[in-house]
């Protein structure tokens, strides 16, 4: 009984020990950005890629909710406001927060910020979204804390979910088809975090990648995301064009017009060079078709 006690105590030592180095947040150091002139110019059209405003206000205030199977998250305040909003952070803070989903503070952030896409970004488009948010009016707005149920209100076991589910590689691999693929394949699977909402989650609520793009529940609980692959059940019957006026105009092949909370989304993507939507466009024909 004593030896038994012994081995227990011991097994628990040791998880106790492994637990803080596979869950701590990780973090890149200045010395791993690259020399890089910030371009609010084009930070511009990184904020417009990544729908900014959909989730966290038209000033960037905060206060959106997004209510899930665990509970309540709420977007926090992104303006440059220095006490409520992100006003004194550096670049490297917004790079560690976006690829890798750490805070300044030392903790994990929630995956309802979509930092699982936002790691396949280029650093440098990060670090001019950073100047481009720096350059607009500061918003004072506290926002409430999440509101999670047990255990999810524990941020700690999040290391251990990046472990599955945080990956800097494409969604899609294979051989390059063209530069305007690999650029739709840029926005759709990183800074449009298309994905996000576009695939089904597993029971933890990371996406499963095998069925990538082809809709489900909506994460929201009401309704269903539609399946955007070049799937009979999903946009088969779509030319580029078809995918191209869309993204444009809001107005589908069948007359139908865009509606929820993809408006938004369509309506900073009509605000892209036409050759983004065109990329974007390439890349849904293109990638494998789920049912």
């Amino acid at each position: 009984m004593i030896r038994l006690s012994l081995w227990l105590g011991a097994a628990v030592l040791l998880l106790a020990a492994l637990y803080w180095p596979l869950t701590r947040p990780l973090y890149l150091d200045f010395s791993d950005l690259p020399e890089h002139e910030a371009d609010p110019v084009n930070g511009r059209l990184v904020f417009l890629a990544g729908g900014c405003t959909s989730c966290h206000g038209e000033v960037l205030e905060g206060g959106v909710e997004l209510k899930s199977d665990f509970g309540t998250f709420v977007a926090p305040n992104i303006s440059p406001d220095p006490v409520t909003g992100i006003g004194n952070w550096s670049e490297l803070d917004l790079v560690n927060a976006m690829m890798l989903g750490s805070s300044p503070g030392g903790e994990h952030y929630y995956p309802a910020f979509p930092y699982t896409s936002y790691t396949r970004m280029r650093v440098q488009d990060i670090m001019d979204l950073w100047a481009y948010i720096n350059s607009l009016e500061p918003v004072t707005h506290s926002v409430k804390p999440h509101q999670l149920n047990f255990p999810w209100n524990l941020r700690s076991g999040i290391g251990l979910w990046k472990l599955l589910y945080l990956r800097q590689g494409p969604v899609v691999t294979g051989e390059a088809k063209s530069s305007l693929f690999e650029r739709g394949r840029y926005l759709v699977e990183g800074a449009g975090h298309c994905g996000e909402c576009h695939t089904p989650r597993g029971v933890f609520g990371g996406l499963d990648d095998s069925l990538w793009l082809a809709g489900g529940p909506s994460p929201e609980g009401e309704g269903r995301v539609p399946n955007i692959t070049p799937h009979a059940d999903g946009l088969g019957a779509w030319s580029r064009a078809d995918i191209l006026y869309f993204l444009e105009s809001g107005f589908m092949p069948d007359f139908d017009t865009v509606g929820g909370s993809m408006v938004s989304v369509q309506e900073h993507l009509a605000l892209l060079p036409k050759t983004d939507r065109e990329a974007i466009a390439a890349y849904l024909k293109a990638i494998p078709a789920r049912p």
